[in-house]
Formats: C-alpha cells, structure tokens, sequence
C-alpha cells in the first residue's frame, strides 16, 4: 500500500441522492449544479425510461438516506 494515496472523497447528487465523485455530473439523473446537463433518457428503450424516471421520482420522495449510508461505507473504506 502507498502511503501518500488517499481514499477517493464522495458528494452526493442534491437531485436523486446518489453517490458520485465531486465536480462531476450525476450519471444516474444528468445534473450538474442544478442543471440538466446529461440526457440520461436519450439512449433508453420506452420501458427502460419510464422505470428510471420511476427511480428518481422515488429516490426524491425518500430523501436517499439508504445511498447516503452506503456513500459512507465507501468513504470509510
């Protein structure tokens, strides 16, 4: 082990909650700062887009305390 590398730091997406490295956009809903930058549906049969937008819908209702808790376990790590 290397005494100098440190473990990789997480934020969270203010939108769906989901872990993601700092300064870059949430590949799960496409935002960046509050902004729509990706369009995550673009490439997405029908079905597979009503069942991610399903996601996020309630990803957003339940606030994401279960992937804030995993975003800590991986920090620890």
């Amino acid at each position: 082990m290397h005494l100098f590398i440190k473990p990789t730091a997480l934020s969270v997406c203010p939108k769906c909650k989901k872990a993601l490295r700092p300064h870059t956009a949430c590949l799960s809903c496409g935002f960046y700062k509050g902004m729509e930058v990706l369009d995550v549906f673009k490439k997405l049969t029908k079905k597979e887009q009503k069942a991610k937008q399903k996601e996020i819908k309630t990803a957003e209702k339940k606030g994401g305390k279960k992937d804030e808790m995993s975003m800590e376990k991986m920090s620890k790590k």
